[in-house]
């Protein structure tokens, strides 16, 4: 008959590759029951959007049937509990704030912040998204929501937001407030209340992560999420060609300047190459090649993904359905690694250790 002592050292010789600690150290055990040849227990990882589930796994295995017994029958639950940034205690039940940013416009900022939204959602998270690009929201379009408008609830005194939900994500969006036609003239006491609203106005409930569209550029809108929200980090988006490397710098250099202080989680890089729908084995580098990773390698942060430029991905914004939502579409899979990615260098970040580069 094993024991649970037998057990809880054997996994003690599983290291969780992120974190580079073992999983027993690390209280990712529980539940751990011995009946006869069967061993089971629970493994609680940092994120369902686990890149490493399987390793893990594998690993968890071989442990117990080299240091226990080769006999015995094991069973794993596979299981996660998101870690959550400290000193969040403002926002309780948001466990990790977002925000996607980019140097310059037309980068494709806004949808990648839709794609990784659903994508975390997909993979098990609890998620929201925030619109906050007040000069140019376009997620009520990205979600054929244009129109909408979120209700309000009456609890107490307060009134709060309810946040739309679709596709698994919970939405608020400047645009649900503003005449889509109409320019609003913002200055800064009025972006730092439109964002308020948008945070502390509405109820959320429990998420694991709540993802910010923010503006291009940098500004009032970066600065006033940076000194009023405790955000996790900040996932940068650019294209390959040099003017907009340029502007990405600027944009990483905000992030790391004193009183703003937001970690960068890493970068993704859009429209990395053309792929031709007749014929989709070709690639042409339109736009130079591979300058988002070589930008990540030089100011060692990591290197999230690349997204290539085809049409679908274009069409699915305009018509509400975006790519993720195709599973068998390879741009989709593009967004899917992303999303574990940006997951993933969450998880390394909370735990204090030092972010994994991933190149």
């Amino acid at each position: 008959m094993y024991t649970k002592e037998e057990v809880l050292k054997a996994l003690s010789h599983v290291e969780e590759p992120d974190l580079g600690k073992d999983l027993v150290t690390l209280n990712m055990i529980e539940d751990v029951k011995i009946n006869d040849q069967e061993i089971s227990f629970t493994v609680i990882l940092t994120t369902p959007a686990c890149p490493l589930k399987e390793l893990i796994h594998n690993a968890c295995v071989n442990a117990i049937h080299h240091f226990v017994s080769k006999d015995a029958v094991v069973k794993i639950n596979m299981t996660s509990r998101v870690t959550q940034k400290e000193g969040s205690k403002n926002f309780p039940n948001i466990k990790n704030i977002i925000l996607v940013a980019s140097g310059k416009g037309g980068v494709g900022k806004s949808t990648v912040a839709v794609n990784l939204a659903i994508g975390l959602s997909k993979q098990g998270a609890k998620v929201g998204l925030i619109d906050a690009d007040i000069y140019g929201p376009s997620i009520p379009m990205m979600f054929h929501l244009e129109g909408a408008r979120p209700a309000a609830e009456k609890v107490g005194e307060k009134v709060s937001l309810m946040p739309i939900e679709k596709y698994g994500v919970k939405l608020l969006s400047i645009g649900f407030f503003t005449d889509p036609n109409q320019a609003i003239p913002w200055r800064g006491p009025m972006v730092t209340t439109a964002l308020r609203q948008l945070f502390q106005d509405a109820n959320w409930g429990e998420l694991d992560y709540l993802i910010v569209d923010t503006p291009p550029g940098t500004g009032d809108v970066h600065i006033t999420l940076a000194q009023n929200f405790p955000i996790t980090g900040a996932v940068i988006v650019t294209t390959p060609q040099n003017v907009a490397l340029a502007d990405t710098r600027k944009g990483i250099s905000m992030f790391k300047m004193q009183g703003i202080n937001v970690p960068i989680l890493g970068i993704v890089e859009n429209m990395a190459y053309f792929i031709p729908e007749e014929l989709p084995d070709n690639k042409y580098y339109l736009f130079g090649k591979e300058g988002g990773r070589k930008l990540a390698q030089q100011i060692d942060v990591a290197f999230l993904g690349e997204i290539p430029l085809v049409q679908a991905v274009g069409q699915a914004g305009e018509i509400g359905e975006p790519i993720i939502l195709n599973d068998e579409h390879p741009t989709a899979k593009a967004f899917e690694t992303i999303s574990s990615k940006v997951a993933q260098q969450v998880a390394i970040l909370n735990a204090g250790m030092a972010e994994t580069v991933l190149n």
